[in-house]
Order: structure tokens, then C-alpha cells, then sequence
């Protein structure tokens, strides 16, 4: 994985942007198209054939329905039938390659006498990600909210588009219609993708790598680390997911802009929220967005009585809990989620807005974390191991050992929590843009860039954590 970020960053991307820029416009998403297959062949080639097969399934549903859907020759029934195909297929896939193994234990669980055999499979990298885009694609197509796109390759570079291929963002292909058919791609937007991409590796490699670290060093001992130990431990994983996932957001997003895309935020420092509700606005908007208006809104969203209502928000945490793994720990984390969502939105945000901001933060921050530990253990045994020596049955405070390791990595950890916050944004804005601000922006680049190298070049330890999601 080193190894291969370090090709990434200095053979593969260079080359790649340069082969785009001298690329006559008219041929450019040919050769993403290509980059594209290439770069997913690099890390999973025999589920490429995979990836090709969901983007003629769906490059046809669009065509069939967009046909079916012509006011001169309109078959709204046919259209359907299309739409309700290429979903069955699209969920079928995605269903036989994540979650075939888990379905084939619970089988086994309930009916004990049947020994179904439980199937293996290799997960496809991005699966999750580029199967929500595609289906995203037909269900606009037939709600009139985008056209039919009749050239393949276009269709084919959306799908595959390797800056946000692999752990997203989700893009919808209505918000890049426009710029797949006729991007125009200026020095200032490139310029910007650069800074975020470089930001974005910076998240990655010298924080989320650091505070997963801790936390492996903290969870390996955590009966016998304490309180203390315990707390920062998972403090750190929640630390690590946030600047993973957030990190390769806003790397997708800088190399989206190097080639003239601009794609959506998908976190927006959900760690200063002050309700759980506030937290699932700014956290993973993309998939957010996706489930409220695929899934929450035609079931009936809040238009149908509040006992619909609640059935709805079920529905769509407990798909939102699937979504992330095929294991009862991602379903119990999802209904959780539910629990706490139902319960503001029945009283508590009403509640919550009568105390200090400091205590809302804190009620946030204290559910949030605990939600972490839902999300991490899939073993329930460990678990409640865990949440019991977080709660003092270990009955010590710090050990010698785990307090030493905490103090080794509290300077990176403080900078990781200040990263959470706003504060360096809203600093920033107020400096006024000059050439000084141009040279110090370079220079803090390269900085980035060349401290993240030696990190990723020193250290065997660079996991992505989403891209198993």
C-alpha cells in the first residue's frame, strides 16, 4: 500500500496530467476512461470485467428509459419495468459480492438444521460507492432530473472516475452532467486542487495514520490500560476515521478540480456539532444526501403521519448501517443512530437548545464517540469489554505503560483536535490574498507534500480505512 501511494503521487498522477493537458478536448474522456480502468486494474484486475458489466447495464437502462420516457413515444410502464430491473440487478450485484458470506451465517444461525454453505468472495474495491452513483443515474433519468447519456464513454468516465472511485464521494451524475460533456479547465481551479489534495494527503498520512497508531497501540492492552487508556483510545479512532475518510474526500476533490470537475464537500467539521442531528448533516453528506432522497423521501419521507415517519428513519439507519459492512456491529451502529435521531427529533433538540453550547458539545461529542466503538468492534464480546474498562471496571485509572504511550502522541493528538475545528479556515479567510500569500501557500504545499512522503516512506502503515466500505 506505501509503495503503491508513492507510485500514485509521483509516476501515475504526473503522468496522467500530463497525458490530459496535451489530450485534444473532444478525447480527454476517452483517455480518463482508460486511466480510470487502469487505475482499478492496478489494485483489483479481475473485478474489472465487474465494473464494466454495471456500466452497460446501466448505460442501457438510461438509454431504455429515456426512450420510454419521450413525450412523443411515452410508455411510462415499460419505463418502469427498466427502472425497477436495473435497481433489482444493481442491488443484486452489490448484495452477492458484500453480503453473500453474512447472509449465508445468519442463515446458518436461524435455521441450523440447513448447513447452507457460506461463500467467500473477494470484496470489490468501491463497490458500495460506484453502485449507488450508477443507480442514482437511472432513478434521475426516469424522474426527468437528467438526460439519457448516449455516449458510452462519457457514461463510463462518471461511473469510473478514479479521483473519488474508490471511497467517494458519492457524485450524482446531475451534478457533473454539465462538466462531463464540456469542462473548461482554468490555472486557478487547478491551482485550488492542488492545495486541497495536498491538505487532503496531509489529513491522511500525518494524522489519521498517527492517531490510528495510538489507537492500536491503546486497544492491543486495553484491559489492563485504564480509564484513561480507554478513552483516549477510542478518542483516537474517532479521530483516525474522521481524517481518513475526510482526508481522501478532499483528496478526490483536489484531483477532481486538477481535471476540472468540482465536486460536492462531503464532511463539513462534524466534530463541532452540537446535536447528533447536526453531526449527520456534516458527516459523509454525499451518502447522507443519497439515502434521504433515494430511499427516506419516497418511502414518504415526513409527509405521511409521524408513526410513517419513524418507520421511515428505521429504514433508512438501518440501510445506512448495512451500507458500511456486512456485520450485525454496522446494523447495531445504525439503529443506534436511530434511537438517538428519534429521540431528538422527538424532544431533545428542543431540549438541547435551552443549555450552554459547551454541554451540547460535549452531549454530542460523548454520543458520537460511543457510536465509534459500536462501528469498530465486531465481536460483541469485546465490545462490552471495552465499554466496561471505559466505565472503570478495570479499576484503574492509567496504567505506566498506556499513560507513556498517550504522552508520546498527545502533540500530534492536539493538533488532530484542533484540525476538527474551523478556527485555521476562518484564520486563513481573514489573510489577505497577495503574492506573499501565493509564495506561502507553495511553500506550505511542498512542505505537505514532502513530509507526507517520508512519512508514508518510513512507515509501513498507511491503511484506508473505507476502502473495505
Amino acid at each position: 500500500m506505501v509503495f503503491s501511494s508513492i507510485i500514485f503521487l509521483f509516476v501515475f498522477l504526473p503522468v496522467v496530467l500530463l497525458l490530459y493537458y496535451i489530450t485534444p478536448k473532444k478525447f480527454r474522456n476517452l483517455l480518463l476512461f482508460v486511466v480510470n480502468l487502469v487505475f482499478y486494474g492496478w489494485g483489483e484486475p479481475r473485478f474489472i470485467v465487474l465494473m464494466l458489466v454495471s456500466i452497460a447495464i446501466n448505460y442501457v437502462a438510461g438509454l431504455l428509459i429515456g426512450k420510454f420516457k419521450n413525450p412523443e413515444k411515452q410508455n411510462l410502464k415499460a419505463a418502469k419495468a427498466v427502472l425497477v430491473t436495473s435497481i433489482i440487478v444493481n442491488i443484486g450485484l452489490l448484495v452477492f459480492f458484500k453480503y453473500a458470506g453474512f447472509i449465508g451465517n445468519t442463515l446458518n444461525i436461524v435455521l441450523p438444521f440447513v448447513n447452507i454453505p457460506v461463500l467467500e468472495i473477494p470484496l470489490p474495491i468501491g463497490i458500495s460507492f460506484y453502485t449507488f452513483q450508477t443507480m442514482s443515474y437511472v432513478i434521475d433519468v426516469y424522474r426527468n432530473d437528467a438526460k439519457a447519456q448516449k455516449n458510452i464513454i462519457t457514461f463510463g468516465t462518471y461511473v469510473s472516475l478514479f479521483p473519488q472511485l474508490i471511497a467517494g464521494p458519492i457524485v450524482r451524475y446531475r451534478d457533473v452532467e454539465t462538466q462531463l460533456i464540456s469542462r473548461k479547465e482554468n490555472i486557478n481551479q487547478f491551482n485550488n486542487g492542488v492545495k486541497l489534495f495536498v491538505i487532503g494527503l496531509c489529513k491522511k498520512v500525518l494524522l489519521a495514520n498517527q492517531m490510528g497508531a495510538l489507537w492500536d497501540i491503546l486497544r492491543e492492552n486495553f484491559t489492563s490500560g485504564g480509564i484513561l487508556s480507554a478513552w483516549f483510545g477510542i478518542c483516537a479512532y474517532s479521530l483516525q476515521i474522521y481524517f481518513d475518510f475526510c482526508g481522501y474526500s478532499e483528496m478526490a476533490m483536489g484531483l477532481g478540480n486538477m481535471f476540472g470537475f468540482d465536486f460536492l464537500k462531503n464532511f463539513d467539521y462534524p466534530y463541532i456539532s452540537k446535536s447528533i442531528t447536526e453531526f449527520w448533516r456534516r458527516w459523509h453528506i454525499s451518502l447522507s444526501s443519497w439515502f434521504k432522497e433515494y430511499i427516506y423521501i419516497p418511502l414518504g419521507g415526513n409527509r405521511k403521519g409521524f408513526p410513517r415517519q419513524v418507520f421511515n428513519m428505521l429504514v433508512v439507519w438501518a440501510l445506512t448501517g448495512l451500507w458500511h459492512g456486512a456485520n450485525y456491529n454496522f446494523i447495531l451502529w445504525g439503529l443506534y443512530f436511530f434511537v438517538i435521531l428519534f429521540i431528538e427529533k422527538l424532544f431533545m433538540l428542543k431540549a438541547l437548545e435551552k443549555i450552554p453550547s459547551v454541554f451540547r458539545h460535549i452531549y454530542s461529542l460523548f454520543l458520537i464517540v460511543l457510536g465509534w466503538l459500536i462501528f469498530y468492534f465486531e465481536d460483541m464480546g469485546q465490545l462490552w469489554n471495552y465499554l466496561c474498562v471505559m466505565f472503570g471496571s478495570s479499576g484503574v485509572f492509567v496504567s505506566a505503560k498506556a499513560l507513556t504511550d498517550i504522552i508520546s502522541y498527545l502533540p500530534v493528538f492536539a493538533v488532530a483536535v484542533f484540525a476538527c475545528t474551523p478556527v485555521a479556515k476562518i484564520l486563513y479567510n481573514k489573510i489577505p490574498k497577495n503574492n506573499i500569500c501565493f509564495i506561502t501557500e507553495t511553500v506550505g504545499c511542498m512542505c505537505g507534500l514532502l513530509l507526507s512522503t517520508a512519512s508514508l516512506a518510513s512507515s509501513g502503515y498507511n491503511p484506508f480505512l473505507y476502502f473495505k466500505f
